[in-house]
């Protein structure tokens, strides 16, 4: 009962309440901009909670986790930039949905997405955390490496215009994701001696320039310098209608459960889980031929999967002490710095703080879902700006976005070369999403990779040895050969 009391003392505190709003408003604006995204605003904020008590610091935090997450696909379905690696997958449709003017549908599927993957997730991980946690831990490097291959063959099988390139597409991305020192032996390679390559190209550079920067020239050598228009009398209710969401309901569940296990393996990310439960979308769908054009099966399914992934990714951090992905790894070390200590124990000595915790990830995915649906109202006048002015203020944000990663001008440079590189890639119908998969997963592939094949006597043997590990692979395989019979 005291525990329970202590719960509510500080979730109801009205200045709880107003951290709780504040927080997710800011994830919202923060991951809804290209080139900033809810990771960068918790590391600004993060000073600001050293004066706070450590539940009111970490409600402030997950709130902007909540929200940078949640708001990544607004720009997505808004002009086709993802707000946040988290959306990339949800571009694919929502973008094209929007382009046929269906915005308001776009915005309302993922509002409600976003919401059924984050609340449902966070009371899952919040009851089922010590003992998921038990399971996940005794997966290895084997088992990570098949999931990571089976993530980018998925999206490379479902490559519109050609499976052979969407596979050279991933090589480059895989290329690009090896530059700088490996991640076991700390070679260098791919520097050809410039020192600001020792760590890698920056994330925010590659998604400004092959996101960003590549759609602009993209549209602008076109000539498409209009946005597509939103009918006033379209915007009411949720967008979609009763039977859409129920004949939705199954692939809701399944992408569901897919985000939540991929979240609980450290590591991973929600990125990974969109991007699986979009193919598993498509392969399980009556209507195939209509993703790629604006279907809100693989809406559903993206937003879901990677807002229930938020939930997962919790759990491996408060039991083990281990970040679920990106953004975990920032709220571990705040809640270290406030003199915690995240592992097995940290539920025995201090179980108000983790339901503190939960509780305020549940109470941003609400404040989140009222925040979106009013603003449903609001995003869509964003089309309405020229697009004169509206592609220089994002690529003013994109600039300052990936400056801000390490605070280099060289970052900006990459943003032009991997929007030239974008751009030529285009013009060839290389699909982009891929090579930028690729790219992200690079640096884990190869790290289990190495590892697991060190880690025994066998070797390479052990992944096929391996029941979970050789079933991974197997599908990982065979999505490819599919993928290829059907270009066939």
């Amino acid at each position: 009962m005291e525990l329970l009391q202590f719960v509510f003392e500080n979730l109801f505190d009205p200045f709880s309440l107003l951290l709780i709003f504040g927080g997710t408003v800011l994830g919202v604006i923060f991951g809804s901009i290209p080139g900033l995204n809810g990771a960068l605003a918790i590391i600004l904020l993060l000073p600001f909670t050293f004066m706070l008590e450590a539940e009111l610091g970490i409600v402030l935090l997950v709130s902007i986790y909540v929200g940078g997450i949640s708001g990544g696909f607004i720009s997505a379905a808004l002009i086709g930039i993802p707000g946040a690696p988290a959306a990339i997958a949800t571009t694919i449709e929502a973008w094209p949905l929007t382009q046929k003017g269906g915005a308001v549908k776009a915005l309302g599927v993922g509002t409600i997405a976003t919401f059924i993957g984050t609340f449902f997730s966070c009371i899952i991980a919040m009851f089922l955390s010590p003992i998921i946690a038990t399971y996940a831990v005794k997966l290895g490097p084997w088992e990570f490496f098949g999931l990571c291959l089976t993530a980018v063959s998925l999206v490379i099988s479902l490559s519109k215009a050609d499976v052979l390139k969407g596979i050279a597409s991933a090589c480059i991305g895989f290329i690009i994701g090896s530059i700088g020192f490996a991640p076991i032996d700390g070679a260098r390679r791919f520097t050809f001696g410039i020192s600001q390559l020792n760590t890698g190209l920056a994330l925010g550079s590659t998604m400004m320039g092959f996101f960003v920067l590549s759609s602009v020239l993209i549209d602008y050598g076109k000539g498409n310098m209009t946005l597509p228009s939103v009918a006033k009398q379209s915007i009411k209710g949720w967008g979609f209608t009763l039977r859409e969401f129920k004949d939705n309901v199954w692939n809701i569940i399944r992408s569901f459960f897919i985000g939540l296990g991929i979240g609980f393996l450290p590591g991973m990310g929600s990125g990974i889980s969109a991007f699986v439960s979009y193919a598993k979308a498509k392969d399980s769908s009556k209507h195939p031929e209509e993703f790629g054009n604006g279907a809100i099966e693989g809406i559903f399914a993206t937003e879901t999967a990677n807002n229930s992934t938020i939930g997962g990714a919790v759990v491996p951090m408060i039991a083990l002490g281990i970040p679920g992905d990106t953004t975990t790894a920032i709220l571990l070390g705040a809640l270290t710095i406030q003199g915690l200590e995240p592992g097995p124990l940290l539920m025995v000595n201090d179980p108000g703080f983790v339901y503190v915790l939960f509780g305020g990830l549940i109470l941003a995915s609400i404040v989140t879902l009222g925040i979106q649906y009013f603003g449903m109202r609001l995003f869509p006048k964003i089309l309405s700006i020229k697009f004169m002015f509206l592609f220089p203020v994002i690529m003013v944000f994109g600039f300052n976005g990936a400056f801000a990663q390490g605070n280099s001008i060289f970052n900006v440079y990459m943003v032009v070369v991997c929007g030239a590189i974008g751009f030529l890639l285009s013009v060839g119908r290389f699909p982009i999403t891929p090579l930028i998969l690729a790219y992200i997963l690079a640096p884990l592939l190869e790290t289990y990779l190495r590892r697991g094949i060190s880690y025994t006597e066998q070797g390479a043997l052990t992944f096929f040895t391996r029941p979970i590990s050789l079933a991974l692979i197997i599908i990982a395989t065979f999505s490819i050969i599919r993928g290829l019979l059907k270009k066939t």
